[in-house]
């Protein structure tokens, strides 16, 4: 079986590397669930143009879901390197237990200045005081005002990519400041 992945952790974490997937149920999870230590699995070199290496001096991350790999990589990255990189990182999800990397990404938040994280529910409970809804234009607006001259990087299931790309047009941001990734895992 192959399957594509992107990296959640950092260039700068060399004695490891760390993918992330959400495991469901079909047959490339089960087959991944069944392997166990010591087994072997074959990786190929990195394919794709998804990636940061400190070009840009403002980036906006939005993040559907298990979208959020890439981006983990990215905050780690520009926090361990001590990028001037300001970087807003919007994670939507439908609720709370299902925020991937929360406890790391507001770690990261602690340790880099330059680092806000927003996560957003749109079925959260009566408990969540955090952003709620979808991600949305206004969201963008409020929580990047400088969003024109940022970056955008967008990652999560194919149809919120899309809304996303519209949004960021909407807000009259030029095409070339967008970079997105559709993870295949949910088609």
């Amino acid at each position: 079986m192959k399957k594509h992945f992107s990296f959640s952790s950092s260039p700068t974490e060399k004695t490891h590397i760390e993918f992330t997937k959400k495991l469901s149920d079909s047959d490339f999870s089960t087959a991944l669930k069944a392997l166990k230590k010591g087994d072997w699995a074959r990786i190929e070199a990195p394919y794709g143009k998804f990636t940061f290496e400190g070009e840009h001096k403002k980036l906006g991350l939005l993040a559907g879901g298990i979208g959020i790999t890439p981006f983990k990589s990215i905050c780690q990255y520009c926090t361990d390197m001590r990028l001037d990189t300001k970087v807003t990182l919007i994670y939507g999800n439908r609720a709370e237990n299902d925020i991937v990397f929360r406890k790391e990404l507001e770690v990261l938040q602690r340790q880099n200045k330059n680092l806000k994280v927003v996560f957003t529910l749109n079925e959260p409970s009566s408990e969540w005081i955090g952003a709620k809804g979808l991600i949305t234009s206004e969201m963008i607006k409020n929580q990047i005002p400088d969003y024109k001259e940022t970056t955008f990087y967008t990652c999560g299931p194919p149809k919120m990519v899309d809304i996303m790309e519209k949004l960021i047009e909407q807000l009259g941001v030029p095409r070339e400041q967008l970079k997105r990734e559709y993870f295949t895992g949910y088609t």
